[in-house]
């Protein structure tokens, strides 16, 4: 099956691909091109599935540079191709030739690019790493690298949508004592069950750096079971691990 990569014209002509679960070689709850190596998947699938994204983003698979990801705000700024994944949930670079990768199930993947000064980042945001200010630190680091934030475009790829975020009240609790102006970001649910909008509360992060571009492609990884994986679905269908999905830009 032939690879199904979401792209979007705020990054092109960035190379680059939100890919979907689809053509790759693994089987099971694991179906289609699953790129975690931290799940139980088989590695041989996962290093397959790995090999076709890069020759999709026409790098080396060793040039496909990812990082150990722990929810956090730290960002690693890439000069070469390494095979070494640091705790942190942010890349950026300038160097061309090296694709920054980032992997998610239901969390925010974010790909950015300031086209004229050549500098790319991508970024994980779930909703700790995107409350702790991971995508205000990714393009600080792009700056760092020469970029100028009102040039620079960020698209927030396939991610949960509010109707299936369902949370606790300690949960809402943690963004009031942050800002109570959040409690927009906020649905009433069951009980005391909130629904919460985590790629419009992304938008209003990136929005507040002064990016030039801030979108979401609409893609909910929840409810489509066919095109995505998704960690809540997998947890409430009871299945022992779920696949991820790759992000990748490149220059």
């Amino acid at each position: 099956m032939t690879l199904e990569i979401l792209t979007s014209e705020h990054l092109t002509p960035v190379r680059h691909g939100f890919f979907t679960r689809k053509g790759g070689a693994s089987s099971g709850v694991f179906s289609g091109l699953n790129c975690g190596s931290g799940s139980s998947d088989q590695s041989a699938a996962v290093e397959i599935n790995r090999q076709r994204v890069a020759e999709a983003m026409d790098v080396e698979k060793s040039a496909l540079v990812g990082v150990h990801q722990v929810h956090s705000a730290d960002v690693v700024t890439v000069t070469q191709a390494t095979s070494e994944r640091p705790k942190a949930d942010a890349l950026v670079t300038s160097t061309p030739g090296i694709a920054l990768s980032i992997l998610t199930a239901d969390c925010q993947p974010v790909l950015f690019a300031d086209h004229d000064a050549q500098v790319i980042g991508a970024a994980h945001a779930g909703w700790r790493g995107a409350l702790d200010g991971v995508l205000e630190a990714t393009v600080d680091a792009m700056e760092a690298l020469g970029a100028d934030r009102a040039n620079v475009v960020a698209v927030i790829g396939p991610s949960i949508s509010q109707r299936a975020y369902e949370v606790g009240p300690e949960f809402f609790e943690t963004f009031m004592m942050e800002d109570p102006d959040y409690a927009r970001f906020f649905a009433g649910g069951e009980g005391d069950r909130m629904q919460f909008d985590l790629p419009a509360f992304g938008l209003h992060r990136l929005r507040s750096t002064g990016v030039g571009i801030a979108d979401w492609n609409r893609h909910c990884t929840y409810f489509d079971e066919d095109r995505f994986y998704s960690y809540r679905r997998s947890t409430h269908a009871r299945e022992a691990d779920y696949g991820r999905l790759i992000s990748a830009i490149r220059l």
